[in-house]
């Protein structure tokens, strides 16, 4: 079924939630074996194998393993002759991790224009959540004591931002 967008909505095709964006980029095998990862504390190809019930060979587990290692999601230690692996990341820290990817490329480069972003976050959150617009207003708020801690000042709208860094300019 084709999406059709409302009257002053546009649609981007390809922008998914961060959790989507994390599963986009993982095969079919490779978003089943890190769910078993994520269910245990550590595994070794044996345990995932048996995991998968055998329908996947011995050696595609352990291919699929090293491959998810290659990419940073799992560690993995030598015990004795077999490896074992632990993910490098909680499923919500690779959430935020995606996440804060998202709202810095919005924020960044040619297009960005952070008060259209910001005001819209504000809206879809307001019409979501009103426990949720609170816990908003509550961390911006923090944000601002610890920036005055800190004595800097947060970047308002009209600040240059430096693309490289994505970090205020100075005047």
């Amino acid at each position: 079924m084709t999406r059709v967008p409302h009257a002053g909505e546009f649609l981007f095709w390809g922008f998914r939630p961060p959790r989507e964006l994390l599963r986009a980029g993982l095969g079919t095998l490779e978003k089943q074996v890190i769910e078993i990862v994520w269910a245990s504390a550590e595994v070794t190809v044996r345990d995932v194998h048996a995991r998968l019930d055998g329908k996947v060979a011995y050696t595609t587990v352990m291919t699929t393993l090293d491959r998810l290692f290659r990419k940073g999601l799992l560690a993995r230690t030598k015990r004795a002759r077999a490896f074992v692996y632990s993910a490098s990341a909680t499923r919500e820290q690779l959430d935020q991790i995606v996440a804060s990817d998202v709202v810095s490329g919005l924020l960044a480069g040619e297009w960005a224009a952070p008060l259209p972003f910001l005001s819209n976050l504000v809206e879809a959150v307001g019409e979501r959540d009103r426990a949720l617009l609170d816990e908003l207003d509550r961390l911006v708020r923090t944000k601002r004591r610890q920036l005055a801690r800190a004595g800097t000042r947060p970047a308002t709208a009209g600040d240059a931002i430096d693309p490289a860094t994505n970090e205020r300019e100075e005047p």
